[in-house]
């Protein structure tokens, strides 16, 4: 298995060169040059196999020629240590709750595996930096992924005054090899920056860098197992056609989704759901990707205008836009909306939404038919955003948060401060 390069299918890679050097020449991201098809018997035999039996035949096909299969389950014995259960919460609609980790988010499973793909890779002689850029949970989970991991050094950027006080707690107060830097813009802005370091040729001569976003195929393709692990679960429940709607920021869950469905996975199709950065949305209203500038909303994790695996998408789909539309449903909902689904699920059925599980919730109940069943991801646990859950749940206890010994680098928008600060 190789990796292809998304601006220059010429440049190919192997799987540890694409998780250490994380983003290829020109900005381009990496991609299986292809995608394995699993057997159908796999399908009919997962209901009885183990998650990590499962996850086994799903990952090690994109890995094997950098990584021993001995080491590979250990790799994933140290991801796979928290539940993924499916939850009921209305008729045949089931929330995935992917916030069990150690953050609460479901970025946690994705950061554990490249964690310990890049230590398995790393020489600890010569340090590695990780650059990652967050609207929140990436940078939880990052740092808590790599805290103490030999041989790394981790820069977290994130966009000053649009992260939750849980989520810059999680970020600022490890310390250590976990360096948090808040920058005077957007989630874009992070973003932009992040890329910048990557393409400065200077810097890396100087340093040798490494990403954590999704763009980074080791977070980018363990979150398949989300897919896996829910069609096993509903599996035993109906034989209804699937569909899975999930809250879409900068588009690298639905992309694995995609991939997951492309090696043989049977969901009917997928929801893209949007807040009101809905860039993917009126793309596929008008065939035409117009990024644009975020904007803050309730569930910030989805606060991006330019999302970066859009680019993968158009490489798996060949770009075609009516096979997208085909597969791909969205819809963009805004903050108004988000409150009263976390008030009405409460009421009604007793369940705690987080505001991105809510946004994935309506939207799911707007596309969805008769005889098939439902999924949404509830992509991180309502405590981290406690003070928009009680917005619309005003009884909720408030668990406060104190930043007071917590440790932070503050910049402006600019590529210069931020190079300074990798190299002083």
């Amino acid at each position: 298995m190789k990796y292809i390069n998304t601006k220059n299918i010429k440049e190919k890679a192997s799987f540890k060169q694409a998780v250490v050097q994380g983003l290829a020449r020109n900005k381009g991201l990496f991609m299986p040059e292809m995608i394995p098809v699993l057997d159908a018997s796999f399908f009919s035999q997962m209901l009885d196999l183990s998650d990590i039996e499962i996850a086994s035949k799903v990952l090690y096909p994109f890995a094997k020629e950098s990584i021993e299969w001995s080491d590979f389950q250990s790799i994933l014995k140290k991801t796979l240590v928290f539940p993924i259960p499916l939850v009921p919460v209305a008729p045949d609609v089931y929330a995935l709750e992917l916030y069990h980790g150690p953050t609460k988010a479901f970025k946690d499973l994705g950061a554990r595996f490249m964690a310990t793909c890049l230590s398995h890779f790393t020489d600890t002689k010569q340090k590695v930096t990780v650059l990652v850029a967050t609207s929140g949970d990436t940078g939880s989970a990052v740092a808590h992924g790599f805290y103490q991991v030999d041989g790394v050094e981790v820069a977290i950027l994130y966009p000053k005054g649009k992260v939750s006080p849980y989520q810059e707690h999680q970020m600022t107060s490890l310390q250590g090899n976990i360096r948090a830097i808040e920058v005077d813009g957007t989630f874009d802005d992070c973003q932009a920056l992040v890329k910048e370091a990557f393409a400065d040729e200077f810097l890396n001569k100087e340093m040798k860098l490494s990403s954590a976003n999704s763009i980074n195929v080791a977070r980018l393709l363990p979150q398949m197992l989300f897919y896996f692990f829910a069609w096993k679960q509903i599996r035993k429940l109906t034989e209804n056609p699937i569909v899975i709607s999930v809250p879409s920021g900068n588009f690298g869950n639905l992309t694995a989704g995609i991939i997951a469905r492309k090696m043989g996975l049977p969901i009917k199709r997928f929801i893209a759901a949007n807040n009101a950065n809905d860039t993917f949305h009126l793309y596929l209203k008008s065939g035409q990707y117009l990024p644009k500038s975020s904007c803050s909303t309730y569930s910030n994790a989805m606060d991006v205008g330019a999302p970066s695996n859009f680019e993968r998408l158009m490489h798996l789909f060949d770009g075609d836009h009516n096979a997208i539309q085909n597969k791909i449903h969205s819809y963009s909902i805004d903050d108004k909306q988000t409150l009263g689904e976390i008030r009405e699920v409460f009421q009604r059925n007793n369940y705690t939404l987080d505001p991105h599980g809510a946004v994935g919730k309506i939207c799911l109940d707007k596309d969805l038919t008769k005889h098939e069943t439902g999924i949404f991801f509830e992509t991180a646990h309502p405590q981290k955003f406690g003070n928009i859950v009680r917005m619309a749940i005003p009884d909720l206890p408030d668990n406060k948060v104190d930043l007071s010994a917590c440790k932070k680098t503050s910049i402006g928008n600019n590529y210069c401060e931020f190079f300074d600060l990798l190299v002083p």
